[in-house]
């Protein structure tokens, strides 16, 4: 007698399989530009590749600009302390300086008479002698 397979199930058949698909190759590389251009072309599209990316900047910083609001640039400078001595020269300068503007008032008025301004040129010099400033 024949034997039956163990559980009482009939065998199963195998399904057939089919031929492997094919593998998809890779396009080949593209080949890379050639060096036999010339000089001047290279330089053109350098140059132009340059115009095209300076415009691009400034249409980009108008578009910034259009949102921030315009760049301004100040330029503040800060005051030096004035050193102690040219402060005293100045002071006593300034002793005399009532002096000093009167003889040149009567210089300026007097015209070519310069001995009509004797006077505010001694007291000019009496000033300039009392202060420590003789010149």
């Amino acid at each position: 007698m024949p034997r039956k397979s163990s559980g009482g199930r009939p065998a199963r058949a195998r399904p057939a399989r089919s031929a492997p698909a094919p593998v998809k190759q890779a396009p080949p590389p593209v080949p890379a530009p050639s060096s036999g251009g010339s000089v001047l072309g290279s330089i053109g599209s350098t140059i132009a590749e340059g115009m095209a990316f300076g415009g691009g900047s400034a249409v980009a910083h108008r578009a910034v600009d259009a949102v921030m609001g315009p760049r301004t640039i100040r330029h503040e400078t800060v005051p030096a302390a004035a050193p102690e001595p040219a402060a005293t020269a100045s002071s006593n300068s300034d002793a005399c300086g009532m002096h000093y503007k009167a003889f040149q008032d009567c210089i300026n008025s007097s015209g070519s008479d310069i001995s009509k301004c004797q006077f505010y040129m001694d007291m000019l010099s009496s000033c300039r002698k009392s202060s420590g400033l003789v010149a």
